[in-house]
């Protein structure tokens, strides 16, 4: 029989879960496209921000596919051409399917504030996490002492994250700068009344406090207006930074409002009880509306159940309908502390942070042989790699 060519757009967690899943089967060819070679644990991207290794949060996808049925190629999608089925690249390739299934993830929306996009700083991928950490290096060099401020914007689990590691992160490497002891300050910026809106009050309340105590100021209900090279304007008022960091908004990929499919009010993409959005085109992960749209596990679970969804098919079966699955919440803050939201279970503290590690470890498993993922965990506990500036600094 013929193989049905399955095509993959997205190289995170849901497009690589899919291809992974479709290739223990020998009824598809599996071709993925990503605009990068790399996939990114975004759990740990953070971690890699303030101190931890590369390897921690990106696994090269040749090497993810090493020994499967599984075609890579790296590039950017710009159009669907549904009476052909074919999908273009960027550099003017073309690519059929039989079945596509589309996880491209989600693009930086800077709300139109003035200068954000071209000032601020990102801990989105590796690319961006190392001109973070550059710049951090190269202020403490030139001015022998830290910012005046450390603003994040966003108080998100990202940012949550980031402003929980950030403090100790800043104090380690003014000593590795030999810079004596001075006070850190990292503030964290968030439009809601409260941190993580969504979630329930007794999380906002606890991580609150927790990021207090590690010296963290917290300013809610407060409007960012502007960020030029030195200042950022909140409610009117400038505050004093170089260092400015954007969590706080996302959007859906341009991809799918350029090619015409049907948009929520959010953006997100309608799909039907089996992830379809059309015949033979599904939409996994952030892009599609689902309850739990954005997050690791929900992409994870989207891709494993798309891929469910064609082996049943392939078998003569028919596919059973999307079931909404509740992820399990860990955000940590700071070392060795995280809270937890586990359906009406809320946990704090070093219970926490176990719980992440394990879940880390679980996020690794899903995509690699135990030994390698146990090599990829301990990343965890790796320190940073010389940095550049560290290096040049020394050799003056």
């Amino acid at each position: 029989m013929k193989k049905q060519h399955v095509l993959i757009v997205g190289g995170g967690f849901g497009g690589i879960k899919a291809a992974l899943e479709l290739a223990k089967k020998n009824h598809f060819k599996i071709t993925l496209v990503s605009d990068r070679d790399t996939f990114r644990y975004y759990p740990t991207l953070y971690h890699t921000a303030t101190g931890g290794v590369k390897r921690q949060s990106s696994i090269p996808l040749k090497e993810l596919f090493a020994d499967k049925p599984i075609t890579f190629v790296q590039g950017e999608v710009t159009t669907l051409d549904r009476a052909t089925r074919t999908i273009s690249l960027k550099d003017g390739s073309k690519y059929p399917y039989d079945v596509l299934i589309l996880g491209l993830g989600v693009v930086t929306n800077y709300f139109g504030i003035p200068g954000m996009q071209e000032f601020s700083y990102s801990i989105k991928s590796i690319e961006e996490s190392e001109r973070f950490k550059h710049q951090v290096h190269q202020q403490l060099i030139t001015e022998r002492q830290p910012d005046p401020h450390y603003v994040i914007v966003g108080a998100g689990p990202t940012g949550i994250e980031l402003a929980g590691a950030l403090p100790q992160y800043i104090r380690e490497v003014m000593k590795k700068h030999g810079i004596r002891h001075r006070a850190v300050h990292v503030d964290l910026i968030e439009a809601a009344p409260r941190l993580l809106p969504r979630m329930p009050r007794d999380i906002s309340r606890m991580i609150s406090r927790r990021l207090r105590r590690l010296g963290v100021k917290i300013y809610t209900g407060q409007a960012v207006q502007g960020l030029a090279a030195d200042s950022l304007t909140v409610n009117g008022k400038p505050i004093r930074s170089h260092t400015v960091i954007w969590t706080a908004g996302v959007t859906n990929n341009p991809f799918f409002k350029d090619n015409g499919f049907h948009l929520t009010n959010r953006g997100k993409v309608t799909t039907d009880m089996y992830l379809q959005a059309e015949d033979n085109i599904y939409v996994i992960g952030d892009n599609a509306n689902t309850p739990y749209s954005g997050m690791a596990q929900t992409a994870l679970y989207d891709g494993a159940y798309v891929a469910k969804s064609l082996i049943r098919k392939a078998e003569g079966k028919d596919p059973k309908d999307y079931a909404v699955k509740k992820p399990i919440t860990v955000i940590p803050a700071g070392e060795r502390w995280a809270a937890v939201i586990w359906g009406h279970t809320h946990l704090y503290g070093l219970v926490g942070w176990v719980l992440r590690q394990a879940a880390d470890f679980i996020g690794f498993r899903d995509y690699q042989p135990w030994w390698k993922a146990s090599k990829q965990w301990l990343t965890e506990f790796s320190e940073e790699e010389s940095c550049q500036v560290c290096v040049t600094a020394n050799a003056k």
